[in-house]
């Protein structure tokens, strides 16, 4: 439960940073309640398809914290250790390359300095 509780003030406090652009904030926010909502792109009870758009918005999500925001805004507010911050940043890379660079350009407004990406 306590883990729960540091995630939503994580992601409460990011979401209240004024150097990410507001239109991230509001993609973020909707991203997070498509996962959370009963309601999916594609029903569930399909096999393997019915995971895919989870993975795929969790994937979106895990590359903007963990590959297109700046570091220092994230670490900022992250409330674990740098450990765990390196080991899920290296397993975010992987994931996203789920997501098309076409996709991820188009949806967010905060552009990766030189050397992040």
């Amino acid at each position: 439960m306590k883990f729960v509780s540091k995630m939503f003030a994580f992601l409460k406090a990011v979401a209240g940073d004024e150097r990410i652009p507001e239109r991230d904030k509001k993609v973020l926010l909707a991203l997070v309640a498509l996962i959370v909502s009963p309601i999916d792109l594609i029903p569930d009870w399909i096999p393997l398809f019915g995971l895919l758009d989870d993975i795929v918005v969790i994937a979106i999500i895990l590359d903007y914290l963990f590959n297109r925001l700046d570091q220092a805004i994230l670490l900022s507010h992250y409330p674990w250790g740098l450990k765990s911050f390196i080991a899920i940043r290296r397993l975010s890379r992987i994931i996203a390359a789920l997501t098309p660079t076409f996709i991820q350009d188009r949806i967010w407004k905060f552009k990766p300095t030189i050397g992040m990406k």
